[in-house]
């Protein structure tokens, strides 16, 4: 996909494999910069050409790694962007495949912190432009934390096109892990009954949690003889969907598989998605599985790539295109 030459693309070093994967799809190469490291812990990066009028992008999923934390690559971005905007880029956008703090977007308990606000005001202060994220946990509360624009990308398409060459001849019933994720659910059944040319069903879990342990676990809809598809925004520690997926062979499904945008795949993830209850984990790259072994990845993971996404909507954004036409299976 050609680009005009006032197209900038950055990444920064903690996400330059992703960032290389991205500029191969536009067809574009990676706009140069340089990081430096000072021996009190403090850091500065600066753009390496000119960006004076330039409609700059800058790609960084804003996980932790075990070589940089969820704050160090937030303050990291939130720098280079300042940086940009003071060497009079026409425009700053951040693409974010992962969000972080988006699941802190609400007060659950007295005087909780609403951290999805707060970093949208932290990327606002710097002078970002326009914010793209990839299915962040609650898509309401995302588009009214950002005053600038912001552009929502799912991974719906690709799950469908996915699964819709595994699934052929089955019966098909997709489930969300609880009640807060039926839309989510209902777009992928739509997607996936018009890709197999047959409805699939839809079913979801009830869940409560107290104290951060999960309660509940009744399913409403029929699963029984049919292959279940579980699919959420993120799996952390993967008992959400383990115990989805044990309730739902318990109700007679043939096979259960789920899928995810986000694998954070914390904790005790490992031995929790080894369990055989659940006969295939997919998700995509916008955070690698290094919390997985090797084994299990190899085994039981499949691992869809955003990264023709993540081009498609920088050209768009670039050419005044259409967002929308880019979340159709």
């Amino acid at each position: 996909m050609p680009t005009s030459g006032d197209l900038r693309f950055f990444a920064l070093d903690s996400g330059r494999d992703f960032g290389q994967l991205v500029a191969q799809s536009l067809g574009i190469d990676l706009s140069p910069h340089e990081e430096r490291e000072f021996e009190d812990g403090e850091h500065k990066a600066r753009p390496l050409t000119n960006v004076r009028g330039k409609d700059v992008f800058v790609v960084q999923s804003l996980h932790g790694d075990p070589h940089r934390s969820v704050n160090d690559k937030l303050m990291r971005l939130l720098l280079f962007i300042g940086t940009l905007v003071d060497a009079s880029a026409a425009r700053v956008t951040a693409v974010l495949p992962y969000l972080c703090y988006a699941r802190k977007e609400q007060k659950t308990q007295p005087r909780d912190p609403i951290a999805t606000r707060y970093v949208a005001g932290l990327f606002e202060a710097v002078g970002t432009d326009r914010v793209v994220a990839l299915d962040v946990h609650n898509l309401a509360a995302f588009q009214n934390a950002f005053r600038c624009r912001t552009d929502h990308l799912e991974a719906n398409p690709l799950f469908v096109r996915h699964f819709a060459s595994q699934l052929q001849g089955e019966d098909v019933v997709v489930v969300s892990p609880d009640a807060g994720g039926v839309k989510r659910a209902e777009r992928f059944r739509r997607g996936i009954s018009a890709a197999l040319g047959r409805d699939a069903s839809l079913a979801f879990m009830e869940k409560h949690r107290a104290g951060g342990v999960m309660r509940g676990g009744a399913i409403v809809g029929e699963v029984a003889g049919k292959s279940a598809v579980i699919i959420d925004d993120l799996i952390s520690t993967g008992s959400t969907m383990l115990h989805a997926a044990k309730v739902c062979r318990e109700q007679g499904a043939r096979a259960v598989h789920a899928a995810a945008t986000h694998g954070v795949f914390s904790s005790k993830a490992e031995a929790v998605l080894a369990d055989p209850a659940l006969a295939q984990i997919v998700v995509t790259n916008s955070i690698p599985p290094f919390r997985l072994s090797p084994a299990l990845v190899q085994s039981k993971l499949v691992i869809l790539d955003i990264a023709p996404l993540i081009a498609s909507a920088i050209a768009a954004i670039h050419d005044d295109g259409s967002i929308t036409a880019l979340l159709e299976p």
